[in-house]
């Protein structure tokens, strides 16, 4: 068992990827249960940490099921080594620590998650990771290619706020009609990109939806 929270320090391919690994509430419905979590976010241009709220949100509904996350910084934030690389190393990042977490918790079924930029990363990532599910949060599916074969490789919950000032919720709605494969979106018609004043809806809605989604697996 590890810490309730600990700093770590994982190797990357171009050097050290600072994260924070936290452990799930101890008889939550889904300790023991074998997810672990890593968790991806926003624009590092545009300020976004792992200590970014929504980030810190998505921590904590982990937490509460019981299952372990990571939470890191991409290359060239924080004390992660490197440069930003327009969402191509990040990917490389993401999968790095996540075959970390999947070393120190062997016989775990990984889940990713991401906010706006760490979206892109995390659906990108799932093309070569085994993941069992997944959830974006505000994806700028406009800018970045998600789902390019027009289908996830798991079961997907896609985050939209109908303020959203950044990626229009509509732009998002005509891109899941576009998928082939089962996505179950959630809405929070008062949130704008960042869910100012919204997040504990936000934990609410994607606990909910992590209970149901898990609890079928």
């Amino acid at each position: 068992m590890v810490k309730q929270k600990t700093q770590v320090s994982i190797d990357g391919a171009v050097g050290r990827i600072e994260a924070v690994l936290e452990e799930g509430q101890a008889g939550a419905v889904f300790s023991g249960a074998g997810y672990v979590a890593v968790i991806c976010h926003p624009h590092p241009l545009y300020g976004g940490t792992m200590d970014n709220k929504v980030v810190s949100t998505l921590v904590r509904i982990y937490r509460e099921l019981g299952i372990h996350s990571l939470r890191f910084n991409f290359r060239g934030v924080g004390a992660s080594a490197g440069v930003h690389d327009e969402a191509r190393g990040e990917v490389d990042d993401l999968c790095a620590v996540s075959e970390w977490l999947l070393a120190r918790y062997p016989q775990s079924r990984l889940l990713l998650a991401g906010f706006s930029f760490g979206s892109a990363i995390a659906a990108a990532a799932s093309e070569r990771l085994p993941v069992a599910q997944m959830v974006l949060i505000a994806p700028p599916v406009m800018r970045y290619s998600y789902a390019p074969q027009g289908a996830f490789t798991c079961p997907v919950s896609v985050v939209l706020g109908g303020q959203d000032e950044v990626v229009p919720a509509e732009d998002i709605q005509a891109w899941l009609e576009s998928l082939v494969s089962p996505v179950v979106p959630i809405l929070i018609p008062e949130a704008s990109h960042f869910f100012h004043g919204q997040l504990n809806t936000l934990r609410e809605k994607i606990g909910v939806e992590l209970s149901r989604s898990l609890g079928d697996a």
